[in-house]
């Protein structure tokens, strides 16, 4: 079961479910362990450069002991000149090669991997029940498809790689200064980290104050939006002071905290100028105390070196907290993918591997059903109904008495809490599932296109079908006119959700997609209910021509729909309250069809 998301403004921790979790990331690595190695290779030789780098400048520069002018002359003569630059050019060139092929392989093998993992967190999806969509949402689910995705490929390709470089360079860094003076490396130890590491933690409390700011900012846009979209109402009840008092209590809120935000940056601004850089200057007067006297305790060139090293570790210990912050986004964001995976799908949960002929003979014995978050709330209660093949099923009644829970049911996308679903005597749960939705189609109320041409939307119905038949179908479906009447024909784009065509388009559109299925069974959930009574009338008759031929299920609120329906079956809390043809359900005075029909006749 996925865990919620967390909000955006809950810091993330490590724990070891979290981490063990993230650690599935390594099987998407697997396959590419040998290339990736040799990423790391280049990365290790990298870094040994950049810790060659302040050594070899400390030990140019002093190379000669500035004891007098000529002594000083001497180390910026041309030829100490041209030394340094042969040496530092020789030094970058090599750390560009090995910096080039590690970005490179890292690259490569991060994009394959998450390759590898887009696929399978979506195929996992794809075969999740639909209890798992009832129980998250979509917005997070796609989040944890993108922007989760996103995270961990920052982390990868640069995040791992430039944390355990840091470390490197830090751990080499006190190695080198203690061989250089170990005094002095104790003083440099006890300021510059520590200063360093207040400087974060101050920058991360300001940050803070910034962000609380912006939410401010973000509320007066909202009062201003609101106010200034709903002005009619603002007049209508003369609330303009109210509306301006509103504004005025956020802009002061905004204001308090801006002037908060500024006292600390200055504090911050003379932090950093006189604690963090008066460190490093300690540190310098110290390592020149040092370097004085008859017998130095410290060269000159090892100065210099000790310095360079210093510089380095505090900007590799400035860059450590962001670069671990990072690291814990990416194991939560890791978590929530392996969530995906490790969840188990309809595959694993729904059983089943029978591969009947489905004639479309259905029955329902003693069902019992009630949605797996509301146990205590039953939907259906001993409802019992048979459907014989290439009859027409009518399932009528009020709004939640049960009816679209049936269809499904049918389609089993939950499973039944007691009682059997038979399909030619076969239980429904020793069916393979994809076998069974392979006889079947749905043409819904609210219908979904998908983004694309009519032509594809169509062919979902039969993927690999022809052209001919595509159009076929939309002939029967009273398609075939309004199409051919786009610029663009087949080839129209249908837009967002199908959003270009009306609502008796996608409809018909809907059963050119259901006869190029050409299934058994068929299910109607109130797929007229929606339209005006022209389209309605063009609906009807290709739903006509849709039902011949196979069993079909029909849910309906029109109840002039179903007048010809082999059976009606009245659902009424969950419950068959009554079964038969029209003629006979009509004549029962009392009954609930019967005042159904009333009902709709008065209206």
């Amino acid at each position: 079961m996925l865990r919620p998301k967390k909000e955006k403004k809950q810091k993330v921790k490590l724990t070891k479910e979290g981490i063990r979790k993230a650690k599935g990331i390594f099987r998407y690595l697997k396959p590419y362990a040998f290339i990736f190695s040799i990423g790391w290779i280049f990365l290790v030789l990298s870094t040994s450069v950049g810790l060659v780098f302040p050594l070899m400048m400390g030990q140019l520069l002093g190379a000669n002991s500035m004891n007098s002018t000529e002594d000083a002359i001497r180390v910026i003569s041309l030829e100490n000149i041209n030394q340094v630059a042969l040496a530092l050019f020789l030094l970058f060139a090599a750390q560009a090669v090995f910096s080039f092929f590690r970005v490179i392989i890292f690259t490569n093998v991060t994009e394959n991997a998450l390759r590898d993992i887009r696929k399978d967190a979506f195929s996992r999806l794809i075969y999740m029940p639909m209890d798992f969509f009832n129980r998250n949402k979509v917005g997070e689910l796609t989040s944890r498809l993108a922007s989760d995705i996103v995270q961990v490929q920052e982390t990868l390709r640069t995040t791992i790689a430039e944390f355990f470089r840091q470390i490197v360079m830090i751990v080499g860094g006190i190695v080198f200064l203690m061989l250089i003076s170990w005094k002095l490396s104790l003083i440099m130890l006890a300021t510059v980290p520590v200063m360093a590491i207040v400087a974060v933690v101050f920058g991360k409390f300001i940050r803070r104050l910034a962000k609380v700011a912006q939410d401010e900012t973000a509320k007066s846009n909202v009062v201003v939006e609101e106010s200034l979209t709903g002005i009619s109402n603002v007049k209508a009840f003369t609330n303009e002071l109210f509306s301006i008092q509103r504004y005025t209590k956020i802009a002061e809120e905004i204001r308090r905290l801006n002037v908060k935000s500024g006292l600390w940056r200055g504090v911050f601004a003379s932090f950093i100028i006189f604690c963090l850089f008066g460190a490093i200057v300690f540190i310098i007067w110290q390592g020149m105390l040092m370097t004085q006297g008859t017998n130095p305790e410290m060269s000159s060139k090892d100065f210099y070196t000790f310095i360079f090293y210093t510089i380095m570790m505090g900007a590799s210990v400035g860059s450590l907290p962001e670069l671990y912050a990072s690291i814990q986004k990416a194991i939560g964001s890791t978590e929530n993918l392996m969530d995906i995976i490790q969840t188990e799908g309809e595959k694993e949960i729904m059983s089943g591997t029978s591969r009947p002929v489905i004639t479309g003979k259905v029955s329902f014995k003693n069902i019992f059903f009630h949605y797996p978050q509301r146990p205590d709330m039953p939907v259906l209660e001993g409802v019992n109904l048979d459907a014989e093949p290439n009859e027409t099923i009518a399932l009528v009644g009020s709004s939640g008495a049960g009816k679209s829970t049936i269809a499904s049911l049918l389609l089993r996308y939950f499973e039944t809490t007691s009682g059997e679903i038979l399909f030619d005597g076969e239980n429904i749960r020793d069916i393979d599932i994809e076998h069974l939705r392979s006889n079947m189609a749905l043409v819904p109320q609210e219908v979904i296109l998908f983004g694309g041409s009519v032509r594809e939307n169509i062919a979902y119905g039969k993927p690999e079908a022809s052209l001919e038949e595509i159009e076929e179908a939309a002939r029967q479906a009273n398609a075939y006119d309004f199409i051919s009447s786009f610029p663009d024909g087949f080839e129209t784009q249908v837009g967002d959700r199908g959003i270009q065509l009306s609502g008796g388009q996608k409809q018909r559109i809907a059963i050119a997609r259901a006869l190029l299925k050409n299934p058994t069974i068929l299910i109607l959930d109130e797929a007229t209910s929606a339209l005006d009574s022209e389209s309605e009338k063009l609906v009807q008759d290709a739903l006509e021509h849709l039902m011949k031929g196979r069993t079909s299920f029909v849910i309906a609120h029109r109840l002039s729909t179903i007048r010809n329906a082999d059976r009606i079956f009245v659902i009424d809390q969950g419950k068959v309250a009554e079964q038969g043809k029209h003629d006979d359900l009509i004549a029962l005075e009392s009954g609930i069809y019967a005042g159904l029909i009333n009902l709709q006749m008065r209206s």
